[in-house]
């Protein structure tokens, strides 16, 4: 492993590892929902409206961590606005600067979204001062279509930036995975938080009182199965990529990380819900439940893999070589 690849730790804790995962499910969670109300029949209607009401929480929960794992977290509007100047602060060739601005728009689009959602019932939204925001996402005619495209383009954005804004920095790991010119890391992050928030509408779809069709539900899983074997490609294709990385050190990070990547995220997290989901009367009607689970466990166990192994890479290399 070239020492010049080396930059000084990010030094992020854990709080990045669940912005990341819950901000990936926010983003996925919004554009299943947009393209059900976009393709979908009426029976959809019911996943689609989980879809937004997951989104905002969502994040909610991702923004404040991002912010709270800033050094100077009073700061954190100097990405949004100059501080001399009071304008725009955006910056299209920093992917920190685009996430910044991407975070802020997508926002924008579950919040309006989410209100939409709560008076959503039906065909018509039930009377009050939310009905204005149900006409914004569903009355308007082509501008409402337009408004779903756009969140569904900046949730797809949200999915996968983070993985973009790692891979171009020249920290092991982060920096390896490319494949012929393919950044494979915003790719895995984008399949993997698209079929996190699957799993995760899947789960939430289920629960008596949440409304949603078995058709819808079962439609879910077909679609987290293709999804699934995209993230298998890129994952492989990315495991690939890193085979000029395990230089000195790759006895240690297969021992580690690497052992948790294949076991946790290769195995658990994707070959095993494919078989569920393929299997869906293997364990009594239970399968899909345990599959979304799973699918949960290793989008979260991809991303603890990737940010943390690179943060402790220099110890790697010092237990590689006896220091």
């Amino acid at each position: 492993m070239p020492r010049e690849l080396f930059t000084s730790p990010a030094h992020w804790t854990w709080l990045i590892v669940v912005y990341f995962f819950v901000g990936g499910i926010a983003g996925g969670s919004f554009f299943i929902a947009a393209m059900l109300d976009l393709v979908g029949n009426r029976a959809d209607r019911s996943l689609s409206r989980l879809g937004y009401l997951v989104a905002l929480p969502g994040i909610a929960i991702g923004g404040p961590l991002l912010i709270l794992d800033l050094g100077r977290k009073e700061r954190f509007w100097h990405m949004l606005v100059q501080s001399e100047t009071f304008r725009p602060m955006f910056k299209w060739w920093s992917p920190i600067s685009f996430g910044t601005w991407i975070v802020s728009a997508f926002g924008a689009f579950a919040f309006v979204a989410f209100l939409a959602a709560l008076v959503r019932s039906g065909d018509r939204p039930q009377r009050g001062p939310l009905v204005p925001f149900h006409k914004i996402v569903y009355g308007l005619g082509p501008l409402s279509k337009l408004f779903l495209i756009l969140g569904a383009l900046t949730g797809l954005a949200l999915a996968g930036y983070t993985g973009m804004l790692l891979s171009v920095t020249n920290r092991p790991v982060w920096a390896n995975m490319n494949l012929f010119g393919i950044n494979l890391l915003g790719l895995l992050f984008l399949a993997s938080a698209v079929s996190a928030a699957a799993a995760t509408l899947y789960l939430l779809g289920r629960r008596r009182g949440a409304g949603v069709e078995h058709e819808s539900l079962h439609a879910l899983t077909r679609f987290d199965d293709w999804v699934l074997g995209l993230e298998l490609l890129v994952l492989i294709a990315a495991i690939v990529s890193l085979a000029s990385f395990f230089g000195s050190v790759s006895a240690a990070w297969l021992a580690g990380w690497g052992a948790l990547l294949i076991i946790g995220v290769l195995v658990l997290g994707i070959l095993v819900p494919l078989v569920l989901y393929a299997r869906p009367r293997m364990l009594g009607g239970n399968s899909g439940v345990l599959a979304a689970i799973l699918v949960l466990v290793g989008s979260f166990l991809l991303r603890t893999v990737v940010v943390m192994s690179s943060e402790t890479i220099e110890s790697l290399e010092r237990v590689a070589h006896g220091g």
